[in-house]
């Protein structure tokens, strides 16, 4: 079961659609409004079980992120999911290299995210 998340985004409206979006987890949702922000919740919170990440933010963007993610070991015990209006095929592929477990384009259906969130977390939602 999913019980906790951080969405990192530079986006209030964002943050406010998301807590709509995944309402069906029941689950608590952190917000970071850049990377740097990210990485300063995740050093107080050791129970975050999902990470939604944007990738163009202020003063830490989602790609030097993930980079530092990746560096700290963040990406291999935390599921990331990118969520971005960058949609090019080489932006796809360097954060997949770079341990995202997944990759939308925004403008997003809800039941697509739902989709790859249960599949990257069999279980998240409660039976």
């Amino acid at each position: 079961m999913l019980n906790k998340m951080l969405v990192v985004d530079d986006s209030s409206l964002i943050h406010q659609m998301y807590r709509l979006v995944m309402t069906r987890y029941k689950c608590e949702i952190l917000d970071a409004m850049n990377g740097q922000e990210a990485l300063d919740i995740l050093a107080l919170q050791n129970d975050i079980q999902l990470i939604l990440l944007d990738i163009n933010m202020p003063v830490m963007n989602g790609l030097q992120f993930l980079e530092k993610a990746s560096v700290l070991g963040i990406a291999k015990r935390i599921p990331i999911v990118v969520i971005s209006t960058e949609g090019k095929e080489e932006d796809t592929i360097r954060c997949l290299k770079l341990g995202a477990r997944g990759y939308l384009k925004k403008p997003f259906n809800p039941s697509d995210l739902h989709d790859l969130i249960d599949r990257i977390m069999p279980g998240a939602v409660a039976a």
